[in-house]
């Protein structure tokens, strides 16, 4: 094995760590009550860290998967960046924009904050799953 190929493969699973960490941190903020402020920019903090963790991660395994060789892993984490870029830009704004409401007591706006959260987790789940199924895909090459 090649030390790029294994250089990706380390990316690869710091990627798996980093998207796998945050999911199942996040999970948990889901018992907050999210009516209160602080509970709305802790959970948008989470997930900007998350966001950008994810970024630099998925792109780093890229770039080595590309120096590897491996175009198609090499797409498929560029993917990932442009796909947690979107989700920053949309998820972060919409919290953003809900958390304000929360502030002004807006009962619609927590239930919105809740399932904009809940929509984030499961995002994060599928991301987690094919970074697993291509994990495997590369083992059987």
């Amino acid at each position: 094995m090649s030390p790029a190929l294994i250089a990706a493969l380390i990316f690869t699973v710091v990627l798996l760590v980093t998207t796998a960490y945050f999911l199942m941190g996040s999970v948990p903020l889901l018992v907050l009550k999210h009516d209160v402020p602080m509970d709305a920019r802790f959970v948008r903090g989470f997930f900007n860290t998350y966001y950008l963790a994810a970024m630099v991660a998925a792109g780093a395994t890229a770039v080595s998967y590309a120096i590897a060789g491996k175009p198609a892993f090499a797409a498929g984490a560029a993917a990932l960046v442009v796909i947690a870029i979107v989700l920053r830009r949309n998820i972060i704004a919409r919290m953003d924009s809900l958390g304000s409401q929360i502030q002004l007591g807006g009962d619609a706006a927590v239930r919105e904050f809740r399932n904009t959260h809940l929509t984030a987790i499961v995002i994060n789940l599928g991301q987690l799953v094919v970074i697993v199924w291509s994990l495997t895909r590369l083992s059987l090459q």
